[in-house]
């Protein structure tokens, strides 16, 4: 199971959503990058990062701070919040992002959806945001769309979505134990990965789900935040708990090159030929 950390940005700070109100958005001490770089430093191997803005209100005032997190950090990041477009997923994956997320679109635009997960195979993950009756909310949580988990599942599956996430709208993830019976029911529909976006209360929640099974499938992964702010556990526990895989390997930048062939014992002739070759990769972009 994948271990990834949260980073809600609203108005280009960092906060924590008790029930997932915006109005009771509460402001972090660390700004988001800073935040996502602590996350790193205590072992997160992903980061889920939401631009909250983008998704209530369609303002993307975020994206500039979004693109420089992506840049900032080691690790694997996948952005959620806002992705309604062709042009808004393209920015982002040229940004660096490893997956984009996308909620309300997959929901209103199933066209537009399958399109741009042929364009970029493994790369799209759809948000399922539900209630307590599993019908689907989209804009960020403020408006219901009158349509139902199953269905959804089963449309986005079919457009070729590389994961889905499911979250559920309202619940205050320290004090209401995950909505384990939703969760079963996407594993029993769909054969691609399922997240749980929702957070747990503490590591017997995350162990709840590390052991949840339907049909012999099981979850792909689980986001948490605030519960690890609260003290609820550290990442290092849960890591622990749900096996979370060393974070995949990336090519290295022409910088990073630069650096071991300073320390590699080379002849000046073969110095100059690979400096040739890095010269011609920058100027290749």
């Amino acid at each position: 199971m994948d271990l990834y950390a949260r980073v809600n940005i609203l108005e280009g700070k960092a906060v924590r959503l008790p029930r997932g109100d915006l109005s009771e958005a509460i402001a972090l001490d660390a700004d988001p990058i800073e935040r996502a770089n602590g996350w790193v430093a205590k072992g997160a191997d992903r980061l889920h990062i939401v631009d909250l803005d983008g998704a209530a209100y369609g303002d993307y005032r975020n994206r500039p701070l979004v693109r420089e997190l992506v840049g900032a950090v080691p690790v694997p990041v996948q952005v959620a919040g806002g992705v309604r477009s062709p042009r808004g997923v393209d920015s982002l994956l040229e940004a660096g992002a490893w997956r984009v997320v996308m909620g309300t679109a997959a929901i209103e635009d199933q066209v537009m959806v399958w399109e741009i997960c042929r364009r970029h195979p493994g790369r799209i993950v759809v948000s399922i945001d539900i209630n307590p009756d599993e019908e689907v909310a989209t804009r960020g949580w403020t408006q219901n769309s009158g349509r139902y988990l199953e269905e959804v599942l089963i449309e986005m599956t079919a457009a070729g979505a590389a994961a889905i996430a499911i979250t559920e709208v309202g619940r205050d993830a320290l004090e209401e134990a995950p909505n384990t019976e939703a969760l079963c029911r996407a594993l029993s529909i769909v054969d691609e990965p399922v997240i749980a976006a929702g957070g747990v209360r503490n590591l017997d929640d995350l162990q709840d789900l590390v052991q949840l099974e339907s049909d012999g499938k099981q979850l792909s992964g689980v986001i948490v935040g605030r519960e690890v702010t609260a003290g609820r556990f550290n990442l290092e526990d849960a890591a622990l708990l749900v096996g979370a895989p060393e974070t995949p390997p990336r090519p290295w930048t022409t910088d990073e090159m630069r650096t071991m062939l300073g320390k590699w014992d080379a002849s000046d002739d073969e110095r100059h030929a690979i400096e040739r070759f890095l010269g011609r990769l920058s100027d290749e972009g």
